[in-house]
């Protein structure tokens, strides 16, 4: 009797394991998964902003390096002298523009002298058109008188005398009038020059902007002949050496952001209907078969590449054969961000990884610890 319930006990247990086993392997099956997956970060193109050969290289490959550190410095003499010189070119381009508001200056004074003279020719002239108008009027008076004998020779001689004067003086004022009003226009001309030389006033003058512009172009050149890290991560395929010439935007070398780590699952299409954003994601890397790594989808792409009916030679399509009976699924890249990455595990770029996604997950919050798949499924 007590060989049975052992047996019987054996069993229970034996056939539980079997069960669980069972029940945990279809889990598995029943959701997606894929063995075509592929670990992906963001890789930064280090690209000069200036051109020149490099003196300072402390970096070697495959560093990690912060964000802020210094990758490589190009030779800065040149640079710093273009500074040097641009500063210079603003120092004499203040100086100009100090002595053309002296111009302006002294061309308003020029208007304002000669819209005085202006003013007195134009008094000088009421004043003479009196003086001729009354010179006028005597001597009419006196030759009237003379013609009857009640005046002599001599008074009408001395009147007509100054009326002549005072009609030289009229036509001396107008002359001067005239010299005055030209001086007038050319000075408000020689004015509109010095102001249009000058531009606006201040630090507002477009010259001195230009200037400034000049220094700041030249000294962010000079900063760019430190080429620093943007973000931290890892420096890959470095190629640099000492000497060597770096090219304005012509990329230098590769820098793998370190805070930047997905997986692309890429799913048969057939198996993308019920993944959602924000799934559960078990994702094991090839390198690491016993380090699972817990994941979310984070997105599913909405496009392949097109090969069939891409242009070929002659610009005809290119179509590849098929079998009638064989309908290849196309691939769907779904994006798999990674919640946490286990002590140990170092995630390399282009590294293979085995992604499955538990459907119906995406509204849990706490999960249980991350399982390893089933090697059949790595």
């Amino acid at each position: 009797m007590g060989k049975l319930i052992k047996l019987l006990l054996s069993g229970a247990i034996i056939l539980a394991a079997v069960g669980v086993f069972g029940w945990k392997y279809w889990d598995y099956v029943t959701n997606p998964w894929t063995r075509d997956g592929q670990v992906r970060a963001q890789v930064i193109q280090i690209t000069p902003r200036v051109s020149g050969p490099i003196v300072e290289l402390p970096i070697k490959d495959n560093q990690l390096v912060k964000a802020g550190d210094l990758l490589f410095q190009i030779d800065p003499r040149t640079f710093r002298a273009s500074l040097d010189q641009a500063r210079a070119d603003l120092d004499n381009k203040r100086d100009d523009i100090d002595s053309l508001e002296e111009q302006v200056e002294a061309a308003k004074a020029s208007v304002s002298q000669y819209e005085a003279q202006v003013k007195e020719a134009g008094s000088s002239i009421k004043k003479s058109d009196a003086n001729l108008a009354d010179a006028k009027a005597t001597f009419g008076r006196i030759s009237r008188l003379v013609d009857k004998g009640a005046a002599s020779e001599l008074q009408r001689d001395s009147t007509e005398a100054k009326y002549k004067v005072a009609l030289a003086e009229l036509e001396q004022s107008d002359q001067q009038l005239v010299g005055a009003t030209a001086a007038l226009l050319q000075s408000k001309a020689d004015l509109a020059k010095a102001r249009a030389d000058l531009g606006a006033p201040g630090e507002d003058n477009a010259q001195l902007r230009a200037a400034k512009a000049a220094v700041e172009q030249a000294a962010l050149n000079l900063e760019f002949t430190q080429v620093r890290a943007p973000v931290t991560g890892y420096v890959t395929n470095l190629n640099l050496r000492l000497g060597s010439q770096a090219v304005a935007n012509q990329p230098a070398l590769a820098l793998v952001d370190v805070n930047s780590y997905w997986v692309h699952g890429f799913f048969k299409e057939t198996l993308v209907e019920d993944i959602r954003e924000g799934d559960r994601a078990i994702v094991t890397l090839m390198s690491y078969p016993d380090k699972p790594l817990e994941g979310r989808v984070d997105s599913l792409g909405w496009g392949i590449a097109q090969q069939d009916g891409s242009t070929g030679s002659d610009l005809l399509p290119n179509i590849s054969p098929t079998f009638e009976w064989i309908r290849l699924a196309q691939r769907v890249p779904v994006r798999i961000h990674l919640v946490e990455v286990p002590e140990g595990v170092e995630l390399r770029v282009g590294t293979t990884a085995s992604v499955l996604v538990m459907t119906g997950s995406h509204d849990s919050e706490k999960d249980e610890p991350v399982p390893p798949l089933p090697k059949a499924l790595q």
